[in-house]
């Protein structure tokens, strides 16, 4: 059996994303509804999604800055901007961050599922499955939505946070990721706590990439840590 397209919405207006989930729902499209940005983002971070719908006004963090912290993590998923505004600069913005569409409401139900099909049978015809959620790290396998690192016949299941970290670290190899970035991202909250907990998972994911000596994950100082591959 398929798997169902899975859509992650964001949408702070409590009647118009209720009402956008259920009809999402009964169309046959398993969707998760967030009221804002940043909940959003932590709910992309831990779910894998096959399209996004961003309101581009919403609290904590607003559309355009989601989109760019998505596009950090993963330069493929399709986003579709929501929005009541219609300015040509926020049509622009919207196109330069890298959207796929761009809804002004109001707008028909049945629109923004034909926008949904059009882009998901483009991406079909073009896509490369493994490219999202497997990554090659030198001599290593690494299944995202398994959180299996694998090499050499051996298997090694990661703990959430360490593959969403490895996550971000593969997203950005050979590039510093920032350390207050990756900490909010994760943890949501970039205390010392956290950090001191961010790491110990840094110190895990060296050990379980230690049989690759061309594999190295450095701290970049004042800055934060880079994967270098």
């Amino acid at each position: 059996m398929e798997a169902k397209i899975k859509i992650l919405l964001a949408e702070d207006d409590e009647n118009l994303g209720l009402l956008l989930k259920e009809y999402l729902i009964a169309k046959g499209y398993e969707t998760d509804r967030f009221a804002d940005g940043e909940s959003a983002y932590h709910g992309f971070m831990r779910n894998h999604y096959h399209v996004c719908l961003l309101d581009v006004m919403m609290p904590k963090k607003d559309g355009f800055t989601l989109a760019k912290d998505i596009r950090m993590v993963n330069a493929d998923i399709p986003i579709i901007f929501l929005t009541a505004k219609n300015l040509k600069e926020d049509v622009l913005e919207g196109f330069k961050i890298g959207a796929d569409d761009y809804m002004t409401k109001p707008f028909s139900m049945e629109e923004l599922i034909f926008r949904i099909e059009a882009i998901l049978r483009r991406i079909s015809s073009e896509a490369q499955p493994n490219e999202q959620n497997n990554y090659q790290i030198g001599i290593y396998s690494f299944d995202v939505l398994k959180q299996i690192l694998s090499h050499d016949g051996e298997e090694v299941k990661l703990t959430t946070k360490e593959s969403e970290l490895l996550r971000l670290l593969v997203s950005n190899a050979n590039k510093v990721l920032e350390r207050n970035f990756a900490l909010k991202a994760i943890w949501i909250d970039d205390n010392y706590f956290n950090a001191r907990s961010m790491d110990v998972y840094i110190t895990k994911l060296r050990k379980h990439l230690k049989d690759d000596p061309t594999v190295e994950i450095i701290n970049v100082h004042g800055k934060g840590y880079k994967l270098i591959m």
